[in-house]
């Protein structure tokens, strides 16, 4: 049986949707997928580690992956820069692992122009009212970050129709079972399964 190259996904929904859940969920079930972790140049909050949550980098570092093209996708958020870097995806995708983007729209459109055939998916939470709960959940956010926020989502959200698939996290073990029935399909394409199978193929035909 033929090593199979492995597949990218997009995953992007409006804060409060619960996509980081569900990643985590996914990569616990599958040791067959990863998420691609971001380069940044903020500071780590507590917590975190480098090269598991983000490769933290210096600005001038990341300025000069930029000049390299070294990012399939980049942004600027606020102060900070964020990339996704070629490499590290092309090496993992090429070891057979279905590799995972966590990235908004505009990062999406990016990689879309360079990967034709990247599956993207959108992931919207089952009402506004229980988005602001969720968002409420969060912490001690005053009333006015709350509104900026579900402005924030409601202009995300306008962007769906961008994307390949849309699963509504409404019960979240039914969005899990969803995302990985994507996930799936992609690995039982005619392309993929040709590649996997391509002596039973050939014998088959004979």
């Amino acid at each position: 049986m033929a090593h199979s190259r492995g597949n990218l996904f997009i995953l992007s929904a409006p804060s409060g949707a619960g996509k980081s859940s569900l990643i985590n969920a996914l990569l616990k079930k599958h040791a067959d997928m990863k998420v691609s972790v971001s380069h940044t140049t903020r500071a780590p909050r507590p917590g975190e580690n480098n090269a598991e949550h983000y490769h933290f980098v210096s600005v001038d570092e990341f300025k000069a992956l930029i000049a390299k093209d070294d990012f399939f996708e980049w942004a600027q958020v606020f102060d900070n820069y964020y990339g996704t870097s070629k490499q590290a995806i092309e090496s993992q995708l090429a070891a057979g692992i279905d590799v995972f983007l966590d990235i908004d729209w505009q990062g999406a459109r990016q990689v879309r122009e360079i990967m034709d055939d990247v599956k993207t998916i959108f992931i919207l939470p089952p009402s506004k009212q229980e988005l602001e709960q969720r968002l409420n959940n969060r912490g001690q956010d005053s009333a006015e970050i709350i509104a900026g926020r579900m402005a924030q989502a409601q202009s995300e959200t306008s962007h769906y129709d961008e994307y390949d698939f849309v699963v509504v996290n409404d019960d979240f073990d039914t969005a899990l079972s969803e995302i990985e029935s994507v996930v799936i399909a992609q690995r039982l394409t005619l392309k993929a399964q040709t590649t996997r199978h391509q002596t039973l193929i050939n014998e088959l035909l004979k």
